[in-house]
């Protein structure tokens, strides 16, 4: 502990605060918000730069993308890393960078913000610096999370787990789902979110369950919606989850599980013997409700997209072709976001025999792709 006067000689000479230890370095910070800014300003767009480094990067395919690291993987990154040595067991220093980073996400949108928030509490949480964890009230609920995003799965026990977190959140207090949706804005989070959607909805086709009757699903769905409702609630500062849209339930989602029983269908079809019959083509109309619902609902836009990408994944270029024509409008152009045309084109490697038809490639480039160009 450096009595206040010394620490204000120090700060007046520029050398000898450069050559401070870090623990003198946090006694000025956390009287200095602006100097703090100073220093962790710079790894912030570090941070950023590098995000977009590996999504615009071009040696990608479906086995390796952005969403491939671990959490503890990423966790080591020398961004956060070096923010977790700065803030050290100081809480407020910890609460400094929390306010850089729901600044910056508010100013910019951009959504690796929320994916830092998640990694710096974890970081900390390795560390066992319960000094922090103990009064983040949002510890518990990414600790749950981050096992999730590990498996790329929210399994029933965990699921049930986090509901009990969400509907713990007591009046006076409901700040706190502020920060839990910036925790669920996390991509690693809606990716995980997104994929257990499209998993469960198989299910359910098997089990010939309809939506509204699977609580997991409805509980996965609740928590895409905080996230995506994310910038919304800290902009407005109104802290209440967004409302569900019974339709996204009742009609949206058992479009989805038709389109898998169109595959289903027509896969057996085609194993029928053909007594003179001609062979049957894959169903090629859109519903306009499909349609509707990807340019007018942020939730059945995400849903949708992730479907794509299922299909894309299991090389299913009939189901492929027949939904691309909905990408063009997509809500607030999702289907032109970096992260979603990232794990596309990913997953576009496994189609490569299809590069050699014409017809697919028109539908690819012609269709999606080029229509962006005039944008």
């Amino acid at each position: 502990q450096v009595p206040e006067k010394k620490l204000k000689l120090v700060m007046a000479d520029k050398d000898l605060y450069k050559a401070c230890a870090v623990e003198v370095k946090r006694q000025i910070w956390q009287d200095n918000q602006a100097l703090f800014g100073d220093e962790v300003s710079p790894l912030l767009k570090q941070y950023i730069l590098e995000k977009e480094n590996i999504l615009f990067s071009n040696d990608i395919s479906f086995l390796q993308n952005f969403f491939s690291p671990s959490p503890k993987t990423r966790r080591q990154g020398e961004v956060v890393q070096k923010l977790t040595q700065m803030i050290g067991k100081n809480v407020k220093l910890y609460d400094m960078v929390l306010q850089f980073l729901r600044t910056l996400f508010l100013r910019t949108r951009n959504v690796h913000y929320c994916t830092l928030r998640a990694e710096l509490l974890m970081s900390l949480h390795d560390l066992e610096i319960s000094e922090i964890c103990t009064v983040d009230p949002c510890h518990k609920f990414t600790w749950c999370l981050d096992a999730c995003i590990r498996e790329k799965f929210v399994d029933n026990k965990r699921a049930r787990e986090l509901q009990g977190f969400l509907d713990g959140v007591k009046k006076g207090q409901e700040q706190v789902l502020g920060d839990l949706s910036m925790i669920l804005c996390d991509p690693f989070a809606i990716n995980t979110l997104a994929l257990s959607t499209i998993r469960h909805l198989q299910d359910l086709v098997g089990q010939d369950t309809l939506p509204r009757e699977s609580p997991d699903l409805l509980l996965l769905l609740r928590m895409l919606s905080l996230g995506q409702g994310a910038w919304d609630m800290i902009d407005s500062q109104v802290f209440k989850e967004p409302k569900m849209e019974a339709e996204l339930i009742t009609r949206f989602l058992p479009l989805l599980m038709s389109f898998v029983v169109d595959d289903h269908t027509f896969t057996v079809d085609q194993k029928l013997p053909s007594e003179e019959k001609g062979p049957i083509p894959y169903p090629s109309a859109i519903p306009e409700a499909f349609t509707k619902f990807l340019q007018e609902n942020r939730i059945a836009c995400e849903i949708g997209l992730y479907y794509i990408l299922h299909i894309t994944k299991q090389r299913n270029k009939n189901a492929f072709l027949r939904l691309l024509p909905a990408l063009v409008e997509t809500f607030s152009d999702l289907a032109f976001s970096d992260i979603f045309l990232h794990l596309l084109t990913g997953n576009l490697t496994l189609l490569s025999d299809e590069f050699a038809l014409e017809e697919f490639c028109t539908s690819l480039f012609d269709g999606f792709f080029l229509t962006a160009c005039s944008r």
